[in-house]
């Protein structure tokens, strides 16, 4: 007999029922125990294990499982080489965040990682120290500088730096569906460990919303929308690599971004720059209003 709705909360289960229900959870676990690489076994066992504990804490109804199973399957349909539907879910839930918190141990005064998001593409154009990433992408000119380091203050030559954002409509450039690069570029600091660049000043978006994920998000009343903030990817030999965003000071999404990803040492002050006002490369910006920022990257040792 099919159950569309669960017992009541706190509904006794019968000794015999859970003796039942563990027997299966034993017998799936065992069917793991061959299992030549001792790490996947821990892996799926202990998935097992919990998927197992939650489908019985939650008394799952056959028509719950089914509409799971029709949640996954949507989000595997609309998931292509520009769209990571899957990233999306594991943002929305917290699973990305706890995965970098457990793989990003605090390291003395090192750079706090945060999430990685489902808009990075590889091959990235190179800039020079002082490019604009932006290539065309609409927003206001933003000016971003800092040194990269290690954690005991020893500069950082040649790492290299990805950088990417989202254009001042809160779109990436792979959401347009063409072939366009913008808002995205590489570079790498000098001898001295310094960089700058010019990208955009960050505004607030909502991540993609118009399929599963964004359905479950209106579903239990959660905002798609992000905090504002700007994309590192940076990297150098012996040193572990950061993913992380920086945050603007001010913005009323900081405490409700909806993929978690905001901590407090990556608010930043982007201070507004009043046309007119000298840029520090001497760019002839006209009447256009502009912002700056600065950004120290400390990175960790590697397998720190």
């Amino acid at each position: 007999m099919t159950h569309d709705r669960p017992a009541p909360a706190g509904t006794p289960v019968p000794d015999a029922q859970q003796e039942r229900e563990a027997e299966v959870t034993r017998q799936v676990l065992a069917s793991f125990d061959g299992c030549a690489d001792p790490r996947l076994r821990e892996v799926m066992q202990s998935l097992v294990h919990h998927l197992h504990a939650f489908v019985r804490e939650v008394r799952l109804t056959e028509r719950e499982w089914n509409e799971g199973i029709a949640f996954l399957t949507r989000a595997g349909h609309i998931t292509d080489e520009r769209r990571q539907e899957f990233i999306l879910l594991s943002d929305v839930l917290g699973a990305s965040m706890q995965t970098v918190a457990v793989n990003n141990a605090a390291y003395g005064d090192a750079t706090e990682a945060t999430v990685f998001g489902p808009f990075f593409v590889e091959n990235s154009p190179s800039i020079e120290l002082g490019g604009d990433l932006a290539f065309g992408a609409a927003g206001e000119p933003c000016w971003v500088e800092g040194t990269v380091t290690d954690t005991a203050g020893k500069p950082v030559p040649g790492a290299r730096i990805e950088v990417w954002e989202a254009d001042e409509d809160g779109y990436y450039d792979t959401q347009y569906g063409d072939d366009r690069i913008a808002a995205r570029a590489h570079l790498f600091s000098d001898a001295d460990g310094r960089y700058r660049f010019w990208g955009l000043t960050p505004t607030p978006y909502p991540i993609p919303h118009d399929g599963p994920v964004g359905g479950l998000l209106a579903a239990t009343g959660r905002s798609p929308m992000r905090a504002s903030h700007l994309h590192f990817m940076v990297g150098a030999p012996e040193l572990r690599t950061l993913v992380t965003h920086i945050f603007v000071r001010g913005d009323e999404l900081l405490a409700r971004d909806a993929v978690f990803g905001v901590k407090e040492s990556l608010v930043k002050d982007f201070e507004a720059q009043p046309a007119g006002t000298p840029t520090p490369d001497g760019r002839d910006l006209g009447d256009r209003p502009w912002s700056r920022v600065r950004f120290d990257i400390v990175l960790a040792p590697d397998g720190a």
